[in-house]
């Protein structure tokens, strides 16, 4: 990916999400966002408002009927975000800019004409549906004419479009397991510096709380022994393995400005405006496709490149929302990379997959709107349970660094800032 343009500024205009934590940020109240699954392993799963919505959004619309899970998350997280950058409007909305979180039923509608791009990432896509087609394949024989297209993985990013109105913008979809949402924010980036996009929705989405995708978890030996009530997911906490699964969706309205545009836009805001300074990637052959190299070498490729393509350097990261899956062997190799990149002056250290579990695809996104959220109140919530993370700034945070890694040696880093 080529570097940022200092004249240049890719600005994250807007954003949404879904998770287990509803319309919070952070955890309202000290009792665990986990709930039990009916097979009993915890899980993060999404709280009845939310629930609501989803079924809403399902009835909003004949076609939306039939849609996977995983794609009704991305298309509220994709509503929130579009709202919030003042590119749709609803019947609901009150003042520009107000963010409409869970009110799915008035459909929106584009405020201008501008082409508008769409890339989210997902590991799984339509995890619900493809399990179901699968059962009746094996029941009866056959399957209805609609299982292929409503179970590949451009099935999410293409109803994405279809419903933020887009009719010439790019449709992407992509899959690298757990750092699949940066790879679409990648693409979003390169195509925005490359002048090849004007506007783009881009993020993640995941709906993976199935018998037999939690069943594919409990294989590998790495779901946490912990109940429900007991905050399962302990990121930094040493053993057990705590990995426990979650479901959501975060995506991000992004476009390119003239630096002094966005200075002008930040003083004239009463909220704060964030920049994406850039996405970094990096690769390592290993011989073990679920397995990682004990100093995190796709990792440290990773952060160097964000760094380096914002022109930045390691002791002017802020913080650093790790990746940290909540397994010993996986959560020790990404420390071993943030030592071995920043030395003694490493970041503060945060996570959020205490409060909303693993959620594979959409991972990486819910992660950058943690940073977010960090950026904007100056403060996070603080793990129940002994680990590295941080408990309290420790000066201001300006720059955060934000980690993913997926399966077969693939790693992520996405660099945020305060305008």
């Amino acid at each position: 990916m080529t570097n940022a343009r200092a004249d240049e500024y890719i600005l994250i205009r807007g954003r949404g999400r879904v998770s287990a934590l509803g319309e919070q940020a952070f955890p309202s109240a000290s009792d665990s966002p986990f709930s039990a699954h009916p097979n009993g392993l915890p899980v993060a799963a999404l709280p009845p408002a939310t629930e609501a919505a989803v079924a809403e959004l399902r009835h909003a619309h004949p076609a939306y009927r039939q849609l996977d899970r995983t794609v009704l998350l991305a298309l509220l997280a994709a509503r929130q975000a579009a709202a919030a950058a003042g590119w749709r409007t609803t019947s609901t909305e009150a003042e520009p800019g107000k963010r409409d979180h869970l009110n799915p039923t008035h459909h929106s509608l584009l405020t201008t004409h501008r082409s508008l791009s769409v890339s989210i990432g997902s590991s799984r896509g339509a995890t619900h549906h493809l399990e179901h087609y699968h059962e009746e394949f094996l029941r009866a024989g056959s399957v209805p004419a609609a299982a292929s297209p409503l179970t590949t993985l451009g099935n999410v990013a293409s109803w994405v479009a279809f419903d933020a109105g887009s009719t010439d913008g790019a449709i992407l979809s992509h899959s690298s397991t757990c750092s699949s949402a940066f790879q679409a924010l990648g693409n979003a980036v390169a195509w925005l510096r490359a002048g090849m996009a004007e506007r783009y929705l881009a993020g993640g989405a995941e709906a993976p709380l199935t018998d037999f995708t939690l069943a594919q978890m409990q294989a590998i030996g790495i779901y946490s022994p912990f109940a429900a009530s007991e905050w399962p997911c302990r990121p930094g906490a040493g053993r057990p393995s705590t990995f426990t699964l979650g479901e959501g969706a975060a995506v991000f309205a992004l476009e390119k400005v003239a630096a002094a545009t966005a200075a002008e836009v930040a003083a004239a805001s009463d909220r704060p405006l964030f920049r994406l300074e850039s996405v970094g990637f990096g690769f390592e052959a290993i011989g073990s496709k679920t397995g990682i190299s004990a100093d995190g070498q796709h990792f440290q490729t990773a952060i160097r490149q964000a760094l380096q393509q914002a022109g930045r350097e390691p002791a002017e990261v802020d913080a650093l929302v790790l990746h940290s899956p909540g397994t010993p062997a996986g959560d020790a190799a990404e420390l071993a990379a943030v030592r071995a990149v920043f030395g003694e002056n490493q970041p503060q250290l945060l996570s959020n997959k205490w409060l909303v579990g693993h959620t594979l695809g959409a991972s990486a996104a819910l992660s950058l709107d943690f940073a977010l959220q960090v950026l904007e109140t100056q403060q996070w919530p603080v793990a129940p349970f002994l680990t590295y993370l941080a408990t309290a700034p420790e000066r201001p945070i300006r720059r955060i660094l934000v980690n993913a890694a997926g399966f077969g040696g693939n790693a992520a880093s996405a660099l945020v800032s305060l305008v």
